[in-house]
């Protein structure tokens, strides 16, 4: 009887070729916000020659990023070579748009994008060629980045408000916002009643930044400010919440472990502490984006990384929480509660 062969499936180079390619996208959003682009098209279709008079860039430059967005679905040209908004960018790239991301990547995104570049030796050693996640180094970036990420955390707070039902509060609610940076996540609860009082701890240097934003928003009247790093500052106990949004994966295992007993200390009998975090599954094979995110992580600081629910949930349990639990919330990744009981 005749042995059927199996057909060896082709190997192609591909998929590769697009990959070498896969800087360039965020590179054009980046240098397309920067140049005011989107904002130059929010209101009508334009050309390349109507744009470089609106926003003084060269037409050479506007036209080969330009061409480049359509081809990225970014932006639509007709046969006049007039080009508009599609609803995404309209949404998220006008620089007044409340969701809009313009700021991170005009801003932001070439910063992190540099550091990138120095991947083959930081690997080799281990270490960041200049570490973020420090007061003396990092007070600048982070002054710059908190407000251009607003759009990505105040969804996720919004949503961690109606969860924990604050709108409902008849008396106090004292909560604890950590590493608070814009103060977006206790703002997002704070206007859902006016119960709310938040302690925002951070770094001296970040609490300017805290406190601007929080007057913007109408709420600074009900924030107090507490300066230092998270292991050595005072900030009290008795609070009903406490907050880490995206904090855990700067610190590292270590300092997450001590700074959630710290926390665990600071919260009532049944307060609940909320966690925002990039994810990724037990056997780290996904989602790319949390992999990739550990990778940022291995750029700009010393010990951080990305970890599992089930990670964070043993830290969370051996610190004394009980009812660990995932949340869904808008964002990169769910929410993670807890309760102290």
């Amino acid at each position: 009887m005749a042995t059927r062969t199996r057909k060896k499936e082709r190997v192609a180079p591909e998929r590769l070729m697009e990959l070498s390619f896969a800087y360039a996208p965020p590179l054009i959003i980046s240098a397309a916000a920067s140049n005011k682009v989107f904002d130059s098209l929010a209101n009508r279709a334009k050309t390349v020659g109507e744009v470089a008079k609106e926003t003084g860039a060269s037409e050479r430059g506007l036209r080969a990023i330009m061409n480049a967005l359509v081809g990225l679905d970014l932006l639509k040209k007709d046969r006049n070579k007039k080009y508009w908004l599609t609803p995404e960018s309209a949404a998220f790239l006008v620089s007044n748009k409340p969701g809009t991301q313009a700021g991170f990547f005009g801003t932001i995104l070439p910063q992190l994008a540099a550091k990138w570049i120095q991947l083959g030796e930081i690997v080799r050693t281990g270490r960041p060629v200049r570490a973020v996640n420090q007061e003396t180094e990092g007070t600048e970036f982070f002054s710059q980045l908190v407000e251009n990420i607003i759009p990505m955390s105040y969804p996720a707070g919004q949503a961690l408000a109606e969860h924990l039902k604050v709108s409902r509060a008849k008396n106090e609610v004292r909560v604890l916002d950590l590493a608070a940076g814009s103060g977006i996540w206790g703002i997002a609860l704070a206007q859902r009643s006016p119960h709310v009082h938040v302690t925002a701890v951070d770094w001296a240097g970040m609490i300017p930044t805290t406190k601007r934003i929080t007057q913007k928003f109408g709420v600074a009247e009900r924030f107090k400010y507490v300066e230092g790093d998270l292991l050595e500052a005072d900030f009290g106990t008795g609070y009903d919440i406490a907050i880490l949004g995206h904090i855990l994966h700067s610190e590292g295992e270590e300092r997450s472990r001590q700074l959630l007993e710290k926390t665990f200390r600071a919260l009532k009998p049944g307060g609940t502490i909320a966690i925002g975090e990039q994810l990724v599954n037990d056997q780290r094979t996904g989602p790319a984006t949390g992999l990739m995110f550990a990778v940022q992580m291995l750029v700009n600081t010393d010990k951080g990384d990305t970890f599992s629910v089930n990670e964070i949930k043993s830290w969370l349990e051996d610190a004394g929480f009980k009812k660990v639990r995932k949340v869904t919330a808008p964002g990169p990744s769910p929410l993670v509660l807890a309760t102290k009981p």
